[in-house]
């Protein structure tokens, strides 16, 4: 991974974003900082104001774990694709089969309501998205043993999910159900985008980074050696830097077109 903003890598970056690229983003820790509870997350009002400026001059997507309407709420605009669940939500052409994945989420509630009874369930919360399953665990007294306890309730379910973990999180996606990988590729060919452009933080938004497409440019917030990302911002605060350059980049390619 190289940091995006040395010389070399930056000029990567203007090279090779145009009016044919695809730009999507993470929400949670990368739109937005995290938070401890996720209700209460929010978008700077200085990202927010450049976001909404990329979003008038390129195809833009959000590819969240959150589904589509709790995203909607915290993006305060609607960008022109906005994909829930991991991938599993708001794909074109893709209704049927969530229907499907709402059928399979709802019965590993059940399941779940009986392996982990509520007196068991103290700092933990599972929260039912439709097409997905999260369950958070941040707020245990004890990380170790919660984790334990719900790592073996996941593996009594049936069918069984694909398990993605996180920061205090289990997702639990249909095995069925497309990835943020697949959802990015959906999206790029939909679009007609020829390039794709995407930041996100976290371990579901390794789908995309190891796509390992020469038209596809990955940045990941904050540095992980174990992350495929291509290139890294330190942290998410430069995020607002990162949106502003791009705009000023296609501002600036737009120009010369012009002149």
């Amino acid at each position: 991974m190289s940091y995006l903003f040395k010389n070399t890598a930056f000029s990567k970056m203007r090279n090779f974003i145009d009016k044919t690229t695809l730009f999507a983003f993470d929400l949670d820790g990368t739109l937005a900082p995290i938070a401890s509870k996720p209700s209460v997350i929010g978008i700077p009002d200085p990202i927010r104001q450049e976001f909404a400026i990329l979003n008038k001059q390129a195809v833009v997507a959000v590819i969240t774990g959150r589904s589509r309407s709790d995203a909607l709420h915290h993006l305060g605009i609607s960008p022109h694709y906005l994909i829930g669940n991991h991938g599993a939500e708001g794909l074109p052409g893709w209704k049927d089969q969530e229907n499907e994945f709402f059928g399979i989420t709802n019965q590993w509630q059940s399941q779940l309501d009986n392996l982990l009874p509520l007196e068991n369930r103290r700092g933990i919360m599972i929260e039912n998205k439709g097409s997905t399953l999260s369950i958070h665990y941040r707020h245990v007294c004890n990380i170790k043993y919660a984790h334990k306890m719900i790592l073996q309730a996941i593996d009594k379910l049936d069918p069984q999910p694909r398990r993605i973990g996180g920061k205090f999180i289990e997702n639990l996606i249909p095995v069925s159900a497309p990835d943020k990988g697949i959802a990015f590729r959906i999206l790029m060919e939909k679009s007609g985008c020829q390039k794709g452009f995407f930041v996100g933080d976290d371990e579901t938004d390794e789908d995309i980074f190891r796509l390992n497409d020469a038209n596809i440019f990955t940045v990941r917030i904050g540095i992980n050696v174990f992350s495929d990302a291509l290139f890294y911002l330190r942290n998410q605060s430069e995020i607002i830097r990162l949106i502003s350059e791009i705009n000023n980049v296609l501002k600036n390619k737009k120009d010369q077109l012009i002149n």
